[in-house]
């Protein structure tokens, strides 16, 4: 039996770019996806997310834009140790903790969360993208409204993979990076590796992604 999922996209829309997230989700939710997968759009909510998580997720996709350095809409996968430390954990100069900021959307910052509520995440995918701007502003730039399609076909590709092997396996040990990920929005879909993963995914730890305010 196919064990529950969720698709979560987050960001905010007030930060051009970093909408990438929320304009997905809102696509997969008219998708007519099995009613095993939960889409759901968590804004900047991160303490609503992890509330969600602690319910008990197989397979959590989180949906966001992600700076990692590639050409704007660039679209990638990541495979996301919830268990590995990350700097952004900790306490900034003047500011109080992280986990107490229900607001705060770093991936990290919702597992410690979901850590403090005594759950685990299960395993915990991204689909990323690379954002052109996150000023303020409300829309996508170009590069990034094109990436939005591939995306959802990533998603829908994920669930596919799950539904036919019945599960959604585990997360990798150590978050370890198997290969560059990166592949350009509107590319031909990857081959599947045994867990389901477009065969070029990475195994990331779960560290904090794109700006929230």
């Amino acid at each position: 039996m196919t064990g529950r999922m969720l698709v979560a996209g987050v960001g905010n829309i007030f930060l051009g770019d970093d909408g990438f997230g929320v304009e997905v989700a809102n696509r997969l939710a008219t998708a007519g996806l099995p009613d095993w997968v939960r889409v759901a759009d968590y804004g900047i909510s991160g303490m609503h997310l992890a509330y969600d998580l602690a319910d008990g997720f197989e397979t959590t996709i989180l949906v966001d834009a992600t700076p990692r350095g590639d050409d704007p809409g660039t679209v990638y996968v990541m495979e996301l140790d919830p268990a590995a430390p990350s700097a952004t954990a900790a306490p900034e100069p003047g500011r109080g903790i992280p986990l107490l900021d229900g607001h705060g959307m770093q991936p990290d910052v919702v597992f410690g969360m979901l850590n403090l509520l005594g759950a685990e995440a299960g395993r915990v995918l991204l689909v990323g993208c690379e954002p052109a701007s996150v000023d303020e502003r409300i829309g996508l730039s170009e590069p990034v409204t094109a990436a939005v399609d591939e995306a959802v076909r990533i998603v829908l590709d994920l669930v596919r993979a799950a539904e036919a092997d019945g599960a959604t396996g585990t997360v990798a040990e150590g978050g370890r990076p198997v290969s560059d990920g990166s592949q350009p929005a509107g590319s031909g879909s990857p081959p599947s590796g045994a867990d389901g993963l477009p065969a070029e995914a990475d195994r990331q730890p779960a560290a904090g992604s794109s700006h929230r305010s």
